[in-house]
């Protein structure tokens, strides 16, 4: 009864909080943001693992390996380098969509407006953009910028501020003459914040958003008590069936990829990596084990102690996917939503791998992540093995925590297949009476 009271308050205190969030348009556009650059990233990193192959430079000449580098490097400078801007054109279509508008205008206009706050470099008469601007560097002024911009583009046109084009023109022709105005009013607005944040003692608005926002969120992102904090946002979510991940993801992903692309940029230039906590640290350590809560140790637990039809037969559903880290057959067929059974361990296996990782890493056991995005879809071993860059010590300690998770789970998935077989026999007894 007790138990029934405290699941019963959570559920009132945490299902209106995530249903908000879920539901918030700025998360839900800044989530789909990164989903559109997703395949341009992963395009990206792929060709990195390809250029840094393990001892490739000990049978290749140094020169040779150089222009082997050299060669497939803008896949990289192409993609990776500047993430940002794909980011920025993802959110601003999205948020624009989201109001039933013309999506694309809310893209180019997110992208012109970020382009105006972002100061150049002057080479000779010429004015050059760093490109470590237009990646993870920039993405938290290139995330403002995006929702500002769609804001500002939407309340323009809100407003009928627009040129009116006769009946008979074309489509695209009135649309573009339609979009000119509230384009101009909203690039002029940041226009007028890049000339007015030169006399303050930030100079630009990059220097503003790093020193007051990107920084301090930065330092907080990269450090294991808040890691712990969002790892376990993530499995209390999904226990109420709401989707932990795409939640808590899109609040830190900003922070995450900043810190994937600072290692990324170090592993390129073979410099020693400066951050432990990565969006692949995420991905490939925890997620990428069998899905959220690394439930392929959980399967692999039912194929080895299972007696139960039950979870015979969730193992042989949830295995296939599982291996390529997809897991909604363990999530609503152990069940693992709502299930007190099974809270326990869904909640302290993550965050004792979370440490084990960490630990792991901070001590040099393993090499850090090296920044490079490991499609979601890698099975465990072989992107333990890729996200450190190649190295051998990363599919081990995969395969450690998979044996931690299993050790964790063990006396609850009994206690579960005891009552699921407990059940089953009695209801063959009477059928058979």
């Amino acid at each position: 009864m007790e138990n029934s009271k405290f699941m019963q308050m959570l559920e009132n205190i945490l299902l209106p909080i995530a249903d908000k969030l879920n539901n918030n348009r700025y998360l839900s556009a800044l989530r789909d943001g990164f989903m559109v650059a997703l395949p341009l990233i992963i395009f990206g990193s792929i060709f990195v693992v390809i250029a840094n192959f393990p001892f490739l430079d000990s049978v290749m000449s140094e020169n040779a390996f150089t222009r082997y580098q050299e060669a497939l490097g803008p896949a990289s400078a192409s993609t990776l380098s500047i993430m940002g801007l794909f980011v920025i054109i993802g959110i601003g279509y999205k948020l624009i969509e989201h109001y039933k508008g013309e999506a694309i205008y809310g893209g180019v206009v997110a992208v012109a407006a970020f382009i105006i706050l972002t100061p150049q470099v002057l080479e000779g008469v010429a004015g050059v953009i760093p490109a470590s601007a237009l990646g993870a560097q920039g993405m938290f002024l290139g995330i403002f910028t995006a929702f500002v911009s769609a804001e500002l583009y939407r309340f323009f046109v809100q407003k009928n501020w627009m040129i009116k084009m006769p009946a008979g023109v074309p489509g695209a022709v009135s649309k573009s003459f339609s979009a000119l105005l509230p384009i101009a009013f909203t690039l002029s607005v940041f226009l007028l914040v890049r000339i007015l944040m030169s006399f303050t003692p930030f100079e630009t608005v990059q220097n503003f958003i790093y020193t007051v926002v990107q920084e301090p969120l930065t330092q907080l992102g990269s450090g294991l008590p808040a890691t712990i904090i969002a790892v376990l946002l993530i499995q209390v979510f999904w226990f109420f069936g709401l989707h932990g991940q795409i939640i808590v993801n899109s609040v830190f992903d900003p922070i995450w990829y900043s810190l994937n692309e600072q290692n990324l940029s170090a592993f390129q230039a073979g410099a020693e990596l400066p951050n432990i906590i990565t969006k692949q640290f995420i991905d490939s350590f925890l997620v990428g084990m069998g899905g959220s809560g690394m439930t392929l140790a959980v399967i692999i637990l039912i194929i080895l102690i299972g007696r139960s039809r039950q979870l015979k037969e969730i193992g042989k559903l949830g295995g296939p996917p599982g291996v390529f880290n997809v897991n909604e057959p363990i999530i609503f067929g152990l069940p693992i939503i709502m299930n007190p059974l099974v809270l326990i361990p869904w909640l302290i296996a993550p965050v004792v791998v979370t440490v084990i990782t960490y630990v792991s890493m901070s001590t040099g056991l393993v090499p850090k992540p090296a920044g490079i995005i490991v499609p979601w879809t890698t099975p465990p071993l072989l992107s333990g093995f890729l996200a450190t860059g190649n190295a051998w010590q990363g599919a081990v300690l995969q395969a450690v925590n998979l044996f931690v998770v299993m050790i964790i789970w063990w006396p609850f998935l009994k206690i579960l297949d005891k009552n699921y077989y407990e059940t089953e026999k009695s209801g063959e007894e009477t059928k058979a009476s």
